[in-house]
Protein backbone atom coordinates (compact mmCIF):
# COMPACT_ATOMS: atom_id res chain seq x y z
CA UNK A 1 0.00 0.00 0.00
CA UNK A 2 1.35 3.45 -0.90
CA UNK A 3 1.87 6.15 1.70
CA UNK A 4 -0.98 8.19 0.25
CA UNK A 5 -3.30 5.21 0.49
CA UNK A 6 -2.24 4.51 4.08
CA UNK A 7 -2.79 8.10 5.15
CA UNK A 8 -6.16 8.16 3.40
CA UNK A 9 -7.19 4.97 5.20
CA UNK A 10 -6.17 6.49 8.53
CA UNK A 11 -8.06 9.67 7.74
CA UNK A 12 -11.23 7.78 6.78
CA UNK A 13 -11.13 5.65 9.93
CA UNK A 14 -11.24 8.79 12.11
CA UNK A 15 -14.46 10.03 10.49
CA UNK A 16 -16.78 7.47 12.07
CA UNK A 17 -15.08 6.53 15.32
CA UNK A 18 -18.19 5.12 17.04
CA UNK A 19 -19.05 2.75 14.18
CA UNK A 20 -15.48 1.48 13.91
CA UNK A 21 -15.38 0.96 17.67
CA UNK A 22 -18.59 -1.08 17.63
CA UNK A 23 -17.22 -3.21 14.79
CA UNK A 24 -13.90 -3.65 16.59
CA UNK A 25 -15.53 -4.86 19.80
CA UNK A 26 -17.86 -7.17 17.85
CA UNK A 27 -14.90 -8.61 15.97
CA UNK A 28 -12.91 -9.21 19.16
CA UNK A 29 -15.78 -10.88 21.01
CA UNK A 30 -16.80 -13.07 18.08
CA UNK A 31 -13.23 -14.22 17.65
CA UNK A 32 -12.43 -14.73 21.33
CA UNK A 33 -15.85 -15.85 22.56
CA UNK A 34 -14.56 -19.24 23.74
CA UNK A 35 -11.72 -18.07 25.96
CA UNK A 36 -11.89 -18.97 29.61
CA UNK A 37 -11.45 -15.43 30.92
CA UNK A 38 -14.56 -14.21 29.07
CA UNK A 39 -16.57 -17.34 29.87
CA UNK A 40 -16.26 -16.51 33.57
CA UNK A 41 -18.24 -13.31 33.02
CA UNK A 42 -20.16 -14.04 29.80
CA UNK A 43 -21.29 -17.67 29.93
CA UNK A 44 -23.30 -17.19 26.71
CA UNK A 45 -20.33 -15.69 24.85
CA UNK A 46 -19.59 -19.00 23.19
CA UNK A 47 -22.93 -18.93 21.38
CA UNK A 48 -22.26 -17.10 18.11
CA UNK A 49 -26.01 -16.68 17.67
CA UNK A 50 -26.16 -14.41 20.70
CA UNK A 51 -24.14 -11.32 19.78
CA UNK A 52 -23.03 -9.22 22.75
CA UNK A 53 -23.46 -5.47 22.53
CA UNK A 54 -21.12 -2.94 24.15
CA UNK A 55 -23.50 -2.15 27.01
CA UNK A 56 -23.85 -5.83 27.99
CA UNK A 57 -20.12 -6.34 27.69
CA UNK A 58 -19.32 -3.37 29.94
CA UNK A 59 -22.00 -4.37 32.44
CA UNK A 60 -20.93 -8.00 32.67
CA UNK A 61 -17.13 -7.93 32.36
CA UNK A 62 -15.40 -6.07 35.21
CA UNK A 63 -12.56 -3.63 34.81
CA UNK A 64 -9.25 -5.42 35.11
CA UNK A 65 -5.56 -4.86 35.82
CA UNK A 66 -2.51 -7.03 35.29
CA UNK A 67 -3.02 -8.95 38.54
CA UNK A 68 -6.31 -10.29 37.17
CA UNK A 69 -4.39 -12.03 34.38
CA UNK A 70 -1.27 -13.06 36.29
CA UNK A 71 -2.39 -16.64 37.02
CA UNK A 72 -3.47 -17.18 33.42
CA UNK A 73 -0.22 -15.70 32.09
CA UNK A 74 1.83 -17.88 34.42
CA UNK A 75 -0.05 -20.96 33.23
CA UNK A 76 0.61 -19.98 29.63
CA UNK A 77 4.28 -19.37 30.37
CA UNK A 78 4.48 -22.83 31.95
CA UNK A 79 2.95 -24.40 28.83
CA UNK A 80 -0.61 -24.95 30.04
CA UNK A 81 -2.37 -23.75 26.92
CA UNK A 82 -5.87 -25.10 27.60
CA UNK A 83 -6.42 -25.60 31.29
CA UNK A 84 -9.58 -25.26 33.33
CA UNK A 85 -11.32 -26.91 36.28
CA UNK A 86 -12.35 -29.63 33.84
CA UNK A 87 -9.28 -31.23 32.20
CA UNK A 88 -11.37 -32.06 29.13
CA UNK A 89 -12.58 -28.50 28.62
CA UNK A 90 -10.94 -27.20 25.41
CA UNK A 91 -11.36 -23.53 26.20
CA UNK A 92 -8.27 -21.35 25.89
CA UNK A 93 -7.24 -19.10 28.72
CA UNK A 94 -6.98 -15.63 27.15
CA UNK A 95 -7.02 -16.09 23.38
CA UNK A 96 -8.00 -18.70 20.83
CA UNK A 97 -4.92 -17.76 18.78
CA UNK A 98 -1.63 -19.62 19.22
CA UNK A 99 0.86 -18.13 21.67
CA UNK A 100 4.10 -17.02 19.98
CA UNK A 101 6.14 -15.46 22.80
CA UNK A 102 5.98 -12.95 25.64
CA UNK A 103 6.96 -9.30 25.65
CA UNK A 104 8.40 -7.52 28.66
CA UNK A 105 6.79 -4.37 29.98
CA UNK A 106 9.14 -1.61 31.13
CA UNK A 107 8.70 -2.60 34.80
CA UNK A 108 10.53 0.47 36.09
CA UNK A 109 8.47 1.21 39.20
CA UNK A 110 8.38 -2.39 40.44
CA UNK A 111 11.80 -3.54 39.12
CA UNK A 112 10.35 -6.84 37.87
CA UNK A 113 8.79 -6.38 34.40
CA UNK A 114 5.40 -7.83 33.54
CA UNK A 115 4.95 -10.51 30.88
CA UNK A 116 2.64 -9.51 28.03
CA UNK A 117 1.53 -12.53 25.93
CA UNK A 118 1.92 -12.16 22.17
CA UNK A 119 -0.59 -14.27 20.26
CA UNK A 120 -0.45 -14.95 16.52
CA UNK A 121 -3.59 -12.99 15.72
CA UNK A 122 -4.40 -12.12 12.13
CA UNK A 123 -6.89 -9.49 13.28
CA UNK A 124 -4.35 -7.86 15.59
CA UNK A 125 -1.66 -7.94 12.92
CA UNK A 126 -3.99 -6.07 10.60
CA UNK A 127 -4.76 -3.40 13.21
CA UNK A 128 -1.14 -2.91 14.27
CA UNK A 129 0.06 -2.93 10.65
CA UNK A 130 -2.12 0.10 9.88
CA UNK A 131 -0.83 1.87 13.00
CA UNK A 132 2.88 1.19 12.47
CA UNK A 133 2.89 1.63 8.71
CA UNK A 134 0.74 4.74 9.07
CA UNK A 135 3.28 6.16 11.51
CA UNK A 136 6.07 5.49 9.02
CA UNK A 137 4.05 7.15 6.26
CA UNK A 138 3.57 10.27 8.42
CA UNK A 139 7.33 10.43 8.98
CA UNK A 140 8.06 10.07 5.25
CA UNK A 141 5.52 12.80 4.53
CA UNK A 142 7.57 15.25 6.60
CA UNK A 143 10.95 13.84 5.58
CA UNK A 144 10.91 12.14 2.15
CA UNK A 145 13.69 9.56 1.71
CA UNK A 146 17.01 10.75 0.26
CA UNK A 147 18.92 8.06 -1.67
CA UNK A 148 22.24 9.88 -1.30
CA UNK A 149 21.97 10.28 2.51
CA UNK A 150 20.27 7.14 3.71
CA UNK A 151 21.73 5.97 7.03
CA UNK A 152 20.02 6.16 10.42
CA UNK A 153 21.80 6.23 13.76
CA UNK A 154 19.44 4.15 15.88
CA UNK A 155 20.09 3.42 19.56
CA UNK A 156 18.32 0.09 19.91
CA UNK A 157 19.29 -2.99 21.87
CA UNK A 158 17.87 -6.41 21.14
CA UNK A 159 18.48 -7.44 24.74
CA UNK A 160 18.96 -10.98 25.95
CA UNK A 161 16.16 -13.46 25.37
CA UNK A 162 14.96 -15.69 28.20
CA UNK A 163 12.79 -18.77 27.92
CA UNK A 164 9.83 -19.72 30.10
CA UNK A 165 9.27 -23.13 31.62
CA UNK A 166 6.92 -23.90 28.75
CA UNK A 167 9.57 -23.05 26.15
CA UNK A 168 8.28 -19.62 25.09
CA UNK A 169 10.76 -16.83 24.40
CA UNK A 170 10.52 -13.60 26.39
CA UNK A 171 11.84 -10.33 24.92
CA UNK A 172 11.18 -6.63 24.47
CA UNK A 173 8.47 -5.85 21.92
CA UNK A 174 10.98 -3.71 20.01
CA UNK A 175 13.32 -6.72 19.82
CA UNK A 176 10.79 -9.04 18.16
CA UNK A 177 11.52 -7.96 14.56
CA UNK A 178 15.26 -8.28 15.20
CA UNK A 179 14.94 -11.90 16.28
CA UNK A 180 12.37 -12.91 13.67
CA UNK A 181 14.11 -14.42 10.66
CA UNK A 182 10.85 -14.41 8.72
CA UNK A 183 10.32 -10.70 9.23
CA UNK A 184 9.50 -9.25 5.77
CA UNK A 185 10.90 -5.84 6.74
CA UNK A 186 14.33 -7.15 7.71
CA UNK A 187 15.79 -5.25 4.74
CA UNK A 188 14.94 -2.04 6.61
CA UNK A 189 17.77 -2.79 9.01
CA UNK A 190 20.21 -2.33 6.14
CA UNK A 191 19.73 1.43 6.56
CA UNK A 192 21.12 1.38 10.10
CA UNK A 193 24.61 2.72 10.67
CA UNK A 194 25.36 -0.08 13.17
CA UNK A 195 25.68 -3.75 12.16
CA UNK A 196 23.32 -6.33 13.65
CA UNK A 197 26.14 -7.69 15.83
CA UNK A 198 26.03 -4.43 17.82
CA UNK A 199 22.24 -4.45 18.17
CA UNK A 200 22.29 -8.11 19.26
CA UNK A 201 25.07 -7.57 21.82
CA UNK A 202 24.68 -8.26 25.53
CA UNK A 203 26.40 -5.26 27.16
CA UNK A 204 24.39 -2.03 26.89
CA UNK A 205 27.32 0.27 27.67
CA UNK A 206 29.46 -1.40 24.98
CA UNK A 207 26.58 -1.35 22.50
CA UNK A 208 25.98 2.37 23.10
CA UNK A 209 29.67 3.12 22.53
CA UNK A 210 29.65 1.09 19.30
CA UNK A 211 26.47 2.80 18.06
CA UNK A 212 28.22 6.15 18.50
CA UNK A 213 31.39 4.89 16.83
CA UNK A 214 29.50 3.59 13.79
CA UNK A 215 27.50 6.81 13.57
CA UNK A 216 30.67 8.93 13.63
CA UNK A 217 32.32 6.76 11.01
CA UNK A 218 29.31 7.37 8.74
CA UNK A 219 28.92 11.01 9.80
CA UNK A 220 28.15 12.39 6.35
CA UNK A 221 25.60 9.67 5.58
CA UNK A 222 23.42 9.99 8.67
CA UNK A 223 19.95 11.26 7.73
CA UNK A 224 18.27 10.77 11.11
CA UNK A 225 18.82 9.78 14.73
CA UNK A 226 16.27 7.44 16.34
CA UNK A 227 15.89 6.29 19.94
CA UNK A 228 12.75 4.85 21.61
CA UNK A 229 12.75 7.27 24.56
CA UNK A 230 14.46 10.61 25.19
CA UNK A 231 16.40 9.17 28.14
CA UNK A 232 18.17 6.82 25.72
CA UNK A 233 19.68 9.72 23.79
CA UNK A 234 20.56 11.58 27.00
CA UNK A 235 22.56 8.54 28.15
CA UNK A 236 24.25 8.28 24.75
CA UNK A 237 25.27 11.93 24.99
CA UNK A 238 26.81 11.33 28.41
CA UNK A 239 28.88 8.53 26.89
CA UNK A 240 29.87 10.87 24.07
CA UNK A 241 30.96 13.56 26.54
CA UNK A 242 33.10 11.15 28.54
CA UNK A 243 34.47 8.93 25.73
CA UNK A 244 34.98 11.27 22.76
CA UNK A 245 38.75 11.06 22.89
CA UNK A 246 38.65 7.26 22.77
CA UNK A 247 36.12 7.37 19.93
CA UNK A 248 38.42 9.64 17.91
CA UNK A 249 41.38 7.33 18.60
CA UNK A 250 39.42 4.29 17.41
CA UNK A 251 38.45 6.05 14.16
CA UNK A 252 42.01 7.25 13.62
CA UNK A 253 43.49 3.74 14.08
CA UNK A 254 40.63 1.84 12.45
CA UNK A 255 40.50 -0.43 15.51
CA UNK A 256 38.12 -0.87 18.43
CA UNK A 257 39.35 -0.20 21.97
CA UNK A 258 40.24 -3.31 23.98
CA UNK A 259 37.44 -2.70 26.52
CA UNK A 260 34.90 -4.14 24.04
CA UNK A 261 35.50 -7.89 24.34
CA UNK A 262 32.59 -9.30 22.30
CA UNK A 263 34.42 -10.96 19.38
CA UNK A 264 31.53 -10.77 16.91
CA UNK A 265 30.91 -7.14 17.79
CA UNK A 266 34.60 -6.30 17.46
CA UNK A 267 34.89 -7.96 14.05
CA UNK A 268 31.80 -6.19 12.73
CA UNK A 269 33.03 -2.78 13.96
CA UNK A 270 36.45 -3.22 12.37
CA UNK A 271 34.66 -3.90 9.09
CA UNK A 272 32.55 -0.72 9.50
CA UNK A 273 35.62 1.38 10.31
CA UNK A 274 37.30 0.23 7.10
CA UNK A 275 40.86 0.86 8.26
CA UNK A 276 42.52 3.98 9.69
CA UNK A 277 40.60 7.25 9.11
CA UNK A 278 42.98 10.02 10.31
CA UNK A 279 41.29 12.84 8.37
CA UNK A 280 37.84 12.01 9.68
CA UNK A 281 39.22 11.58 13.19
CA UNK A 282 40.90 15.00 13.09
CA UNK A 283 37.74 16.67 11.81
CA UNK A 284 35.66 15.19 14.62
CA UNK A 285 38.32 15.86 17.24
CA UNK A 286 38.40 19.56 16.34
CA UNK A 287 34.63 19.76 16.96
CA UNK A 288 34.95 18.20 20.42
CA UNK A 289 37.99 20.27 21.41
CA UNK A 290 35.94 23.46 21.12
CA UNK A 291 33.95 22.19 24.15
CA UNK A 292 30.77 23.70 22.80
CA UNK A 293 28.02 21.11 23.19
CA UNK A 294 25.25 23.38 21.97
CA UNK A 295 24.04 21.97 18.64
CA UNK A 296 26.70 19.23 18.80
CA UNK A 297 24.50 16.69 17.00
CA UNK A 298 24.28 18.87 13.91
CA UNK A 299 28.03 19.59 14.01
CA UNK A 300 28.93 15.89 14.16
CA UNK A 301 26.27 14.81 11.66
CA UNK A 302 25.88 17.75 9.25
CA UNK A 303 23.25 16.08 7.07
CA UNK A 304 20.92 14.90 9.85
CA UNK A 305 17.37 16.17 9.27
CA UNK A 306 15.57 15.10 12.44
CA UNK A 307 15.88 13.32 15.78
CA UNK A 308 13.00 11.03 16.73
CA UNK A 309 12.13 9.89 20.23
CA UNK A 310 9.29 9.96 22.75
CA UNK A 311 9.44 13.23 24.71
CA UNK A 312 6.00 13.20 26.38
CA UNK A 313 5.07 11.99 29.86
CA UNK A 314 8.07 11.36 32.12
CA UNK A 315 10.36 11.94 29.10
CA UNK A 316 9.40 15.60 29.00
CA UNK A 317 12.07 16.47 31.59
CA UNK A 318 14.82 15.72 29.03
CA UNK A 319 13.39 17.82 26.22
CA UNK A 320 15.25 21.08 26.92
CA UNK A 321 18.56 19.23 27.25
CA UNK A 322 17.95 17.44 23.96
CA UNK A 323 17.08 20.74 22.30
CA UNK A 324 20.42 22.08 23.52
CA UNK A 325 22.27 19.15 21.96
CA UNK A 326 20.16 19.23 18.77
CA UNK A 327 20.44 22.94 17.99
CA UNK A 328 18.53 23.61 14.77
CA UNK A 329 17.75 19.94 14.13
CA UNK A 330 14.04 19.31 14.87
CA UNK A 331 13.05 16.86 17.60
CA UNK A 332 10.29 14.67 16.22
CA UNK A 333 7.78 13.11 18.62
CA UNK A 334 6.70 9.49 18.78
CA UNK A 335 3.30 7.80 18.83
CA UNK A 336 1.17 6.47 21.68
CA UNK A 337 1.80 2.74 21.33
CA UNK A 338 1.64 0.51 24.43
CA UNK A 339 2.95 -3.05 24.86
CA UNK A 340 -0.65 -4.29 24.98
CA UNK A 341 -1.83 -2.49 21.84
CA UNK A 342 -1.49 0.63 19.73
CA UNK A 343 -3.61 3.47 21.10
CA UNK A 344 -3.11 6.64 19.07
CA UNK A 345 -0.92 8.13 16.36
CA UNK A 346 0.92 11.44 16.21
CA UNK A 347 0.04 13.21 12.97
CA UNK A 348 1.87 16.47 13.76
CA UNK A 349 5.25 15.07 14.78
CA UNK A 350 7.14 18.39 14.89
CA UNK A 351 5.23 19.73 17.90
CA UNK A 352 7.02 20.05 21.29
CA UNK A 353 5.83 17.86 24.21
CA UNK A 354 3.43 20.48 25.59
CA UNK A 355 1.63 20.65 22.25
CA UNK A 356 1.88 17.00 21.22
CA UNK A 357 -1.54 15.51 20.48
CA UNK A 358 -2.40 11.91 19.63
CA UNK A 359 -5.27 10.86 17.35
CA UNK A 360 -6.93 7.69 18.64
CA UNK A 361 -7.03 4.70 16.28
CA UNK A 362 -10.59 3.29 16.29
CA UNK A 363 -9.63 -0.12 14.86
CA UNK A 364 -6.58 -0.76 17.09
CA UNK A 365 -8.65 -1.89 20.11
CA UNK A 366 -11.93 -1.17 21.86
CA UNK A 367 -11.46 1.88 24.08
CA UNK A 368 -13.20 3.09 27.21
CA UNK A 369 -12.46 6.07 29.39
CA UNK A 370 -12.45 6.03 33.19
CA UNK A 371 -12.96 9.59 34.56
CA UNK A 372 -10.01 10.83 36.62
CA UNK A 373 -10.04 13.62 39.21
CA UNK A 374 -6.64 15.30 39.44
CA UNK A 375 -7.59 17.08 42.67
CA UNK A 376 -8.24 13.72 44.34
CA UNK A 377 -5.41 11.96 42.46
CA UNK A 378 -7.77 9.10 41.73
CA UNK A 379 -10.36 7.79 39.31
CA UNK A 380 -14.00 8.72 39.86
CA UNK A 381 -15.84 5.47 40.56
CA UNK A 382 -15.79 2.40 38.34
CA UNK A 383 -18.09 3.60 35.57
CA UNK A 384 -16.45 4.18 32.21
CA UNK A 385 -17.70 6.15 29.24
CA UNK A 386 -17.18 5.44 25.57
CA UNK A 387 -16.24 7.98 22.92
CA UNK A 388 -19.75 9.44 22.98
CA UNK A 389 -19.38 10.30 26.66
CA UNK A 390 -15.95 11.95 26.78
CA UNK A 391 -15.77 15.67 27.44
CA UNK A 392 -13.13 18.02 26.09
CA UNK A 393 -10.84 19.22 28.86
CA UNK A 394 -11.53 16.23 31.15
CA UNK A 395 -8.97 13.61 32.20
CA UNK A 396 -9.43 9.86 31.90
CA UNK A 397 -7.60 6.62 32.48
CA UNK A 398 -7.50 4.61 29.25
CA UNK A 399 -9.20 1.20 29.30
CA UNK A 400 -8.65 -1.24 26.43
CA UNK A 401 -10.07 -4.48 25.10
CA UNK A 402 -7.52 -5.91 22.70
CA UNK A 403 -7.26 -8.57 20.03
CA UNK A 404 -4.59 -10.29 22.13
CA UNK A 405 -6.27 -11.32 25.35
CA UNK A 406 -6.89 -8.24 27.50
CA UNK A 407 -10.50 -7.35 28.30
CA UNK A 408 -11.50 -4.00 29.85
CA UNK A 409 -7.87 -3.66 30.90
CA UNK A 410 -6.71 -0.51 32.66
CA UNK A 411 -3.57 0.66 30.88
CA UNK A 412 -2.53 2.88 33.78
CA UNK A 413 -2.20 5.97 31.57
CA UNK A 414 -3.92 9.28 32.36
CA UNK A 415 -4.81 11.35 29.29
CA UNK A 416 -6.67 14.59 28.70
CA UNK A 417 -9.15 14.86 25.83
CA UNK A 418 -8.25 18.17 24.19
CA UNK A 419 -10.54 17.97 21.17
CA UNK A 420 -11.44 15.76 18.24
CA UNK A 421 -9.77 14.96 14.94
CA UNK A 422 -12.82 14.36 12.76
CA UNK A 423 -14.70 12.14 15.24
CA UNK A 424 -11.63 10.57 16.92
CA UNK A 425 -10.63 11.86 20.36
CA UNK A 426 -7.49 13.97 20.36
CA UNK A 427 -5.40 13.08 23.41
CA UNK A 428 -2.73 14.74 25.49
CA UNK A 429 -0.67 12.29 27.55
CA UNK A 430 -0.64 13.55 31.14
CA UNK A 431 1.06 10.94 33.34
CA UNK A 432 1.01 7.41 34.64
CA UNK A 433 -1.92 6.70 36.93
CA UNK A 434 -1.34 6.50 40.69
CA UNK A 435 -1.28 2.93 41.98
CA UNK A 436 -3.26 3.76 45.11
CA UNK A 437 -5.21 6.63 46.60
CA UNK A 438 -2.54 6.92 49.31
CA UNK A 439 -0.02 8.54 46.98
CA UNK A 440 0.64 12.15 47.97
CA UNK A 441 2.22 13.56 44.82
CA UNK A 442 1.52 13.00 41.14
CA UNK A 443 4.16 12.33 38.54
CA UNK A 444 3.23 15.62 36.87
CA UNK A 445 3.45 17.64 40.11
CA UNK A 446 6.85 16.14 40.91
CA UNK A 447 8.26 16.92 37.48
CA UNK A 448 6.99 20.52 37.58
CA UNK A 449 8.39 21.01 41.08
CA UNK A 450 11.79 19.64 40.07
CA UNK A 451 11.93 21.91 37.04
CA UNK A 452 11.39 24.87 39.34
CA UNK A 453 13.88 23.44 41.86
CA UNK A 454 16.59 23.36 39.19
CA UNK A 455 16.15 27.11 38.63
CA UNK A 456 16.10 27.86 42.36
CA UNK A 457 19.33 25.89 42.82
CA UNK A 458 21.11 27.89 40.16
CA UNK A 459 19.88 31.26 41.45
CA UNK A 460 20.57 30.51 45.12
CA UNK A 461 23.97 28.89 44.73
CA UNK A 462 25.22 31.08 41.92
CA UNK A 463 26.47 28.20 39.81
CA UNK A 464 25.22 26.09 36.92
CA UNK A 465 24.01 22.98 38.72
CA UNK A 466 22.48 20.29 36.55
CA UNK A 467 20.13 17.70 38.02
CA UNK A 468 20.98 14.51 36.14
CA UNK A 469 18.03 12.48 37.44
CA UNK A 470 15.50 12.36 40.27
CA UNK A 471 12.88 10.12 41.78
CA UNK A 472 10.67 9.92 44.88
CA UNK A 473 9.19 7.52 47.38
CA UNK A 474 6.79 7.73 50.30
CA UNK A 475 8.15 6.48 53.61
CA UNK A 476 5.12 5.02 55.37
CA UNK A 477 7.36 3.95 58.27
CA UNK A 478 7.65 7.56 59.41
CA UNK A 479 4.94 9.01 61.62
CA UNK A 480 3.39 10.82 59.93
CA UNK A 481 4.40 9.56 56.47
CA UNK A 482 7.17 11.40 54.65
CA UNK A 483 7.93 12.11 50.98
CA UNK A 484 11.55 11.35 50.13
CA UNK A 485 13.10 12.81 46.98
CA UNK A 486 16.41 11.52 45.63
CA UNK A 487 18.47 13.59 43.20
CA UNK A 488 21.70 13.02 41.33
CA UNK A 489 23.53 16.12 40.18
CA UNK A 490 26.40 16.52 37.77
CA UNK A 491 29.63 17.18 39.69
CA UNK A 492 27.89 16.64 43.03
CA UNK A 493 30.96 17.78 44.99
CA UNK A 494 30.25 21.35 43.87
CA UNK A 495 27.22 21.71 46.13
CA UNK A 496 28.74 19.88 49.11
CA UNK A 497 32.06 21.68 49.40
CA UNK A 498 31.17 23.66 52.51
CA UNK A 499 28.50 24.25 55.12
CA UNK A 500 27.27 27.38 53.36
CA UNK A 501 26.30 25.36 50.29
CA UNK A 502 24.52 22.84 52.51
CA UNK A 503 22.59 25.70 54.11
CA UNK A 504 21.63 27.01 50.68
CA UNK A 505 20.53 23.52 49.68
CA UNK A 506 18.29 23.40 52.75
CA UNK A 507 16.61 26.67 51.70
CA UNK A 508 16.10 25.32 48.18
CA UNK A 509 14.54 22.20 49.69
CA UNK A 510 11.95 24.40 51.45
CA UNK A 511 11.10 26.05 48.11
CA UNK A 512 10.80 22.62 46.52
CA UNK A 513 8.31 21.47 49.13
CA UNK A 514 6.17 24.54 48.56
CA UNK A 515 5.77 23.65 44.87
CA UNK A 516 4.80 19.98 45.12
CA UNK A 517 1.16 20.48 44.18
CA UNK A 518 -2.21 20.78 45.90
CA UNK A 519 -2.57 17.13 46.99
CA UNK A 520 0.70 17.27 48.89
CA UNK A 521 0.16 20.75 50.35
CA UNK A 522 -3.33 20.01 51.69
CA UNK A 523 -2.04 17.00 53.63
CA UNK A 524 1.11 18.86 54.68
CA UNK A 525 -0.92 21.76 56.09
CA UNK A 526 -3.11 19.31 58.01
CA UNK A 527 -0.03 17.79 59.62
CA UNK A 528 -0.61 14.46 57.88
CA UNK A 529 2.86 14.52 56.26
CA UNK A 530 6.29 14.99 57.83
CA UNK A 531 8.65 17.58 56.33
CA UNK A 532 10.15 16.69 52.97
CA UNK A 533 13.38 14.69 52.89
CA UNK A 534 15.86 15.49 50.07
CA UNK A 535 18.84 13.20 49.47
CA UNK A 536 21.76 13.86 47.13
CA UNK A 537 23.13 10.67 45.58
CA UNK A 538 26.57 9.66 44.41
CA UNK A 539 27.27 10.20 40.72
CA UNK A 540 26.20 7.16 38.71
CA UNK A 541 23.53 6.03 41.18
CA UNK A 542 20.77 5.96 38.56
CA UNK A 543 23.05 4.05 36.18
CA UNK A 544 23.32 1.39 38.88
CA UNK A 545 19.53 1.36 39.08
CA UNK A 546 19.40 0.78 35.31
CA UNK A 547 21.84 -2.13 35.54
CA UNK A 548 19.79 -3.69 38.33
CA UNK A 549 16.60 -3.34 36.29
CA UNK A 550 18.24 -4.97 33.25
CA UNK A 551 19.50 -7.82 35.44
CA UNK A 552 15.90 -8.37 36.53
CA UNK A 553 14.70 -8.60 32.95
CA UNK A 554 13.76 -5.01 32.03
CA UNK A 555 14.65 -4.36 28.35
CA UNK A 556 17.32 -1.68 27.99
CA UNK A 557 15.43 -0.09 25.08
CA UNK A 558 12.27 0.30 27.19
CA UNK A 559 13.78 1.43 30.47
CA UNK A 560 12.34 4.63 31.91
CA UNK A 561 13.68 5.89 35.25
CA UNK A 562 10.78 5.71 37.74
CA UNK A 563 9.56 9.01 39.11
CA UNK A 564 7.56 7.43 41.94
CA UNK A 565 9.13 4.33 43.47
CA UNK A 566 6.82 1.84 45.15
CA UNK A 567 9.27 -1.04 45.54
CA UNK A 568 11.20 -0.88 48.86
CA UNK A 569 14.15 -2.80 47.38
CA UNK A 570 14.73 0.01 44.84
CA UNK A 571 14.62 2.58 47.65
CA UNK A 572 17.21 0.51 49.54
CA UNK A 573 19.56 0.66 46.55
CA UNK A 574 19.29 4.44 46.45
CA UNK A 575 19.72 4.79 50.21
CA UNK A 576 23.05 2.97 49.93
CA UNK A 577 24.28 5.71 47.58
CA UNK A 578 23.20 8.80 49.57
CA UNK A 579 25.90 11.43 50.14
CA UNK A 580 23.85 13.85 52.21
CA UNK A 581 20.21 14.18 53.28
CA UNK A 582 18.52 17.50 53.99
Amino acid sequence: MTDDALLKQLEESTKDFSRHQAETLRSILQHQCGVRYLQRHLPDAGDHNLPIDAATFRRSVPLSCYDDYADYINQLADGDKCTSDDDHDPRHLLSVDPLVCFFYSSGTSSMKPKLIPYFDSTLSKGASHIAHQGSAAVLRKFFPPRPEVNKRLVFIYADSITTTKGGFKVMAASSFPLHSSSNPNRSLFMSLSSPMEVILGSNVEHQMYCHLLCGLRNSDSIDAIHVPYAIGLIKAMRVLESKWKQLCDDIEKGLLCSVINDVRMRDSIVEVLGGPQPDLSNRIRLIFEKKDWGGILNKLWPNVRYIRCVTTGSMKQYYSKLKYYAGEVPLVGGDYFASECCVAINLDIKQPPDLTRFVMLPTAAYFEFLPFDLAENNVVGEETVDVCGVEVGKMYEVVVTTYRGFYRYRLGDIVRVVGFYNSSPLLEFVMRAPKTSYEIVTEGDLMAAMENFQLVLRNTMGMAIEIVEFTSSVDFGSSPKRLKIFIEVKDCDMILQDKLQESNLRKCCSDLEDSLGSIYMVQRNKGEISPLSLSVLKCGSFDRLLKLAIENGTPASQYKPPKIIRNPSIVDVLEENVIVTI
